[in-house]
């Protein structure tokens, strides 16, 4: 049975911004990036969502593959393989002004604290089912990946909201979100070779690669695919870079300084969080 980290879950299909409460990480931080990526979304004409009913999810991704604008989901983020519950994973929806979804991004959190990615990728990449599938790991970085790992996935952008970087955004957003609820160590996606080659992934925000993970599985078709990973404290870095560089409506003077290690507590409490600027919640050292 798979391990589950304790940790307070949301009300289903609530705005993104209303369910925030961050229990982990550096919370000025998390949540100026949140309202502001927010703020952007709904400048592209796109409300987000902070979701656990996965069979929408299979029900969109469902009637996107058929018009081959979608891969079907890795089992992975598919409630008919996988268990996914409240409690170990979410999915944002984007909407755009008539109430359609036109974009999605989903995250599952795996609780290892005397296993590693190298000894857990093959269950997780098939939703956990043993049926003797294949999965060959050659990816140094898999070694030593373990403890609390977030794993990205069902990214999606319908085709007329693409070239806009909003991929760049929804990924850290969804990174956002997980590290405020639990104590992330890894941040990690399975990705075609492609999408490092031609800079998808760093776009993302990863900041390493190891090769490789030999997935015949996989609904891309790539049976070679990357590891694509980030530590927790490069994720923080990576979200006040974003945060200078790209949400210039950011009122926050400093980003970097709310990082842990900058004379802040690292675990602050905020809850109720909202894009009109107002938040409530109390920190103090732990």
């Amino acid at each position: 049975m798979a391990l589950i980290y304790p940790n307070i879950v949301p009300e289903n299909n609530l705005r993104l911004p209303d369910v925030l409460t961050i229990k982990h990480g550096p919370a000025r931080l998390l949540a100026r990036f949140v309202l502001e990526g927010d703020k952007a979304a709904r400048r592209a004409g796109i409300r987000l969502r902070l979701r656990h009913d996965f069979a929408e999810l299979a029900r969109i991704n469902k009637r996107h593959v058929a018009n081959r604008t979608w891969f079907p989901l890795v089992k992975m983020f598919d409630p008919d393989y996988c268990d996914l519950v409240p409690e170990n994973s979410y999915w944002i929806s984007g909407e755009d002004e008539q109430g359609e979804i036109v974009l999605t991004q989903a995250g599952r959190m795996h609780y290892w604290p005397d296993t590693t990615l190298e000894e857990e990728v093959r269950l997780m990449l098939y939703g956990g089912r043993d049926e003797g599938q294949s999965c060959t790991v050659t990816a140094p970085a898999a070694k030593w990946i373990t403890g609390v790992v977030f794993c990205a996935g069902a990214h999606w952008i319908r085709p007329d909201f693409r070239g806009h970087q909003l991929s760049h955004l929804l990924a850290r957003l969804g990174r956002a979100c997980a590290v405020s609820r639990w104590p992330v160590d890894w941040c990690v996606a399975i990705v075609a070779p492609v999408l490092v080659e031609k800079g998808v992934a760093a776009g993302y925000g990863y900041k390493h690669e190891s090769r490789s993970i030999f997935f015949p599985g996989a609904p891309s078709g790539a049976i070679e695919n990357v590891l694509a990973y980030l530590s927790a404290r490069e994720a923080y870095e990576d979200l006040a870079n974003f945060l200078i560089e790209e949400l210039s409506g950011s009122t926050i003077d400093n980003p970097a300084a709310a990082l842990p290690g900058s004379g802040r507590p690292l675990d602050e409490s905020v809850t109720r969080t909202s894009s009109e600027g107002v938040f409530h919640g109390s920190s103090s050292l732990s």
